[in-house]
């Protein structure tokens, strides 16, 4: 099988700093890729610009044969809306909102209807073990509980490609390891595609398989294309 997301070559500074020189990465459909590397090599700015919420300033990205520099800053917003779903590290979750309101927030932004997004946001709640949560807004949340809202908010969409930053960097072993089984478990059910930036190699245990940055570069044992 073809891979789904393709970015090559890529190259990224800041000023004088190098963050990507020449990194690659591709994922199937229904795969769980881990990104790995010591802080600084530039595994966030990969996933970022295969995400395309980076522009690199060399190299390709390609989604389902489309070429991402080539779209319109609308349809690549479109885009990151319909086909992606994003786990950060520390949720990034509008803390003015409820719970719900927090997992319906992609399919507003979309144009669905508030009453349809939030039904849709309390399926995937209730999934989650959430139900009893809607109403909370984050402050009143635990961080486990936090991160199965923004697990929730990732997979509302029906994404096609899950974006993963270090979504458990912020949780104790046990907490990270439940967002870690509701991630695997949501993304195989939906057969989505997972990124997977991590640090910890229990975390990267779960993908099926991974690369590694160092010093902006990538290494690929599997070399999939």
């Amino acid at each position: 099988m073809s891979a789904l997301l393709v970015a090559e070559g890529l190259h990224k500074a800041y000023g004088k700093t190098v963050a990507l020189a020449a990194a690659d990465l591709a994922v199937r459909a229904g795969e769980i890729v881990s990104v790995m590397g010591p802080s600084g090599s530039g595994k966030s700015t990969l996933l970022h610009c295969a995400a395309g919420l980076t522009r690199p300033g060399a190299g390709l990205v390609r989604y389902a044969g489309q070429d991402l520099a080539q779209l319109t800053d609308v349809r690549r917003s479109a885009l990151r809306r319909r086909e992606f779903g994003f786990v950060f590290q520390f949720g990034q979750l509008v803390p003015e909102l409820t719970a719900v309101q927090n997992v319906a927030l992609p399919l507003r932004l979309d144009g669905v209807s508030r009453r349809a997004a939030e039904r849709r946001a309390a399926g995937w709640m209730d999934r989650l073990g959430l139900a009893d949560k809607a109403a909370a807004r984050p402050g009143e949340l635990s961080g486990g509980e936090q991160q199965r809202v923004a697990v929730a908010r990732a997979l509302v969409g029906g994404p096609k490609v899950i974006f993963a930053d270090e979504p458990t960097g912020a949780l104790d072993s046990v907490a990270g390891e439940q967002v870690m089984d509701l991630l695997n478990d949501a993304a195989r059910d939906t057969g989505a595609a997972v990124v997977l930036v991590t640090h910890d190699s229990r975390v990267a245990a779960y993908a099926d398989r991974g690369i590694v940055v160092r010093d902006g570069r990538s290494f690929d044992p599997a070399g999939v294309r």
